[in-house]
């Protein structure tokens, strides 16, 4: 969060959950919203998308549903029943291990100078939180506190928020902490349970400017308003962004930073760097959970309440542009980490014959050289109702086959359209049937 992206991992700000809301009321509101669906601008989504779900009524059930599907809730019983341990560190006390235990690569770790999160009189610029990230499981740690914050993108729940506690026991705990609703379901998570980058000017102490910045970030943002709140290494060629400066006296153009020994006490941290790719992936992958749990919640009301998916008309089309990423602001100049992420991260695959993978990245002209998410291999998305999977297929396949030829999707070229659907028949399981037989 430069000038300060703030990286809020939705779990990560204090708050009590306002039990004095009206529920039910919501829940008439969001679905009155949700029928009159059209669509936007390319920063809304569909018209309601910001509005509160009702999420803690009797079919989502969210606060009193058990979370144990999520990767976070299977590690918990792995450690119950002594099937593994956490190692824990005099330094750095269970962040190593459980890094090694979820496969979370240090190579992802960005720092956040900015005071996000209820920790917040721990944070500052000289003592930054540090962020660490796969595909569904996010970690913050600060040096010397008492607890790390967790979260998981849970493929039913979405959002779900813990902390553990830096004390050496033989079977540590997650605690599972919805207070952190508060922030992380709201109309910058789509109105779920979910997590959000933001991006604002701080002072020289880390607290920030609300009046100074974007509130929401993903990749349909520029760069010029990227990474307010962040420490920021890599380079990003001309292009400017508002990472590495805090205070009115800073560098509004701190860029192109390879090494932060001159900004804090590296030694604290796993690794010493706050990887640019690392923070692009997060803010795609953020907004993209969050969209995949609310047309979860939005198609399961839908069908207990209508039985069919009519009224999803214009969030589905919303889903699937920014899953084809045909609104991301474009690369002017190259750009490239110094962390080892992107090495990591286009090594997990999975790859087609050709070599070629939906994590494969571009970096010059735009993030990924195959612009469709990788988040389409995810749990979350696998979850989602068979009625919608099918009406999104459907909507790909359109697509990709070059059979829709609207401006919605004039980005993608016949030839990436035709490279994505060969991948997505190599590679992704549970395609329609028509996909493989036509190909």
């Amino acid at each position: 969060m430069i000038g300060h992206l703030r990286l809020r991992i939705n779990s990560f700000e204090s708050g009590i959950m306002p039990t004095a809301i009206s529920w039910s009321a919501r829940a008439r509101r969001a679905m009155a919203l949700l029928i009159a669906m059209a669509p936007l601008g390319a920063s809304a989504d569909f018209q309601g998308a910001m509005h509160l779900m009702p999420f803690e009524e009797d079919t989502i059930g969210y606060s009193k549903a058990t979370d144990d599907a999520s990767a976070i809730a299977r590690l918990q019983q792995r450690i119950d029943k002594g099937e593994t341990t956490l190692k824990f560190d005099k330094d750095l006390g269970y962040l190593p291990a459980l890094m090694d235990e979820l496969k979370i690569p240090r190579s992802s770790q960005m720092l956040v100078g900015s005071k996000t999160s209820f920790q917040r009189e721990r944070i500052s610029p000289e003592t930054p939180r540090a962020l660490f990230f796969n595909d569904d499981v996010y970690i913050g740690f600060i040096p010397g506190s008492p607890l790390m914050e967790v979260s998981v993108a849970d493929p039913k729940l979405g959002g779900v928020f813990y902390t553990l506690d830096q004390v050496k026991k033989d079977k540590p705990r997650f605690v599972r902490n919805d207070q952190c609703l508060e922030c992380h379901a709201s109309a910058k998570t789509m109105g779920v349970p979910g997590h959000l980058v933001r991006s604002f000017d701080t002072d020289e102490n880390g607290v920030v400017d609300l009046s100074s910045g974007t509130s929401l970030v993903n990749h349909r943002t520029p760069l010029a308003d990227r990474w307010g709140g962040f420490y920021v290494t890599g380079t990003s060629g001309q292009q400017v962004h508002r990472g590495n400066a805090f205070g009115k006296d800073a560098p509004k153009t701190s860029n192109n930073v390879t090494n932060l020994d001159g900004f804090f006490d590296v030694s604290q941290y796993p690794a010493s760097h706050s990887d640019i790719v690392a923070l692009m992936v997060l803010e795609h992958q953020l907004h993209m959970h969050n969209f995949i749990t609310r047309m979860n919640y939005s198609a399961t009301l839908a069908l207990k309440q209508y039985g069919h998916l009519n009224y999803l008309k214009s969030a589905t089309e919303a889903f699937v542009k920014y899953l084809l990423f045909t609104e991301e602001t474009p690369l002017t100049d190259a750009i490239a980490g110094n962390g080892g992420f992107q090495e990591w991260f286009a090594a997990q695959g999975p790859k087609d014959k050709k070599g070629r993978s939906l994590r494969e990245f571009d970096l010059k002209t735009r993030l990924f050289k195959y612009p469709c998410s990788y988040l389409i291999y995810s749990e979350a998305f696998d979850s989602l109702p068979e009625a919608l999977k099918t009406k999104l297929y459907d909507r790909l396949w359109e697509i990709l086959t070059g059979r829709d030829t609207s401006s919605d999707f004039e980005s993608l070229s016949p030839e990436t359209r035709q490279a994505i659907l060969q991948i997505l028949v190599e590679t992704k399981t549970g395609l329609p049937n028509n996909w493989k037989a036509a190909m």
